[in-house]
């Protein structure tokens, strides 16, 4: 049996949450966890909503059903099958999309990238191919993966402002993970700001804010 790969286009759906506009200071670009959809994820940051920020949530192009063969759907962005082309469209589909967005705003926008739980893999692999204009990365109940090439790993990351956002009752935080986490940061030459709040696997409003302004 042999395998083979073909590129074929696909339909990518994304959700904003401001317009367009010379008056856009800010661009975010925030990426879902494992079984959402960017439409409910998008409503966590109508904090943001003040006229001069754009939001852009994308949604992971594979989508299922939570429970046996119908009702809620969610998306994920990636398995462990044919991984590394997985990657690769991501990187390309994200990549498209800020293309985008950088087209119809200022030229001096400055672009905030967040990726929640499994999103932060997504945009951690994302922003390590060198070819994203990032100013700011926030990284929220997200498991920083160990498969980042460290030589472009250390070059994409170096002087970027980082954010490590967690619940304090996140039941998927564990101390041995955390340090884990923080280790392979610290090998790419990342020192990031630590957030936490009371409460679990989810955003937090109040925290989002804090982390706009001081970050």
């Amino acid at each position: 049996m042999n395998e083979y790969s073909l590129t074929v286009p696909r339909t990518a759906r994304y959700y904003t949450l401001g317009t367009p506009s010379e008056s856009i200071t800010d661009l975010w670009i925030v990426c879902h966890g494992y079984g959402q959809l960017a439409r409910f994820f998008l409503r966590h940051f109508s904090v943001l909503d003040d006229g001069q920020t754009l939001v852009v949530a994308p949604e992971a192009l594979s989508r299922f059903y939570l429970e046996r063969f119908s009702g809620r759907v969610g998306a994920t962005w990636m398995t462990k099958e044919d991984r590394l082309s997985e990657i690769e469209d991501q990187a390309s589909y994200l990549n498209l999309l800020l293309q985008e967005q950088l087209r119809q705003l200022p030229q001096n926008v400055r672009v905030t990238v967040l990726g929640f739980s499994q999103g932060g893999a997504t945009v951690s692999r994302w922003l390590a191919t060198r070819n994203v204009p990032v100013h700011r990365l926030i990284l929220w109940a997200a498991s920083f993966p160990e498969d980042i090439d460290f030589a472009n790993g250390k070059a994409a990351f170096s002087n970027l402002p980082v954010a490590l956002v967690y619940g304090t009752q996140d039941e998927f935080i564990t101390p041995e993970t955390l340090q884990r986490k923080q280790q392979l940061m610290q090998e790419l030459g990342i020192r990031p700001q630590v957030y936490t709040f009371g409460g679990g696997h989810t955003l937090h409003p109040e925290t989002l804010a804090l982390v706009n302004r001081e970050l």
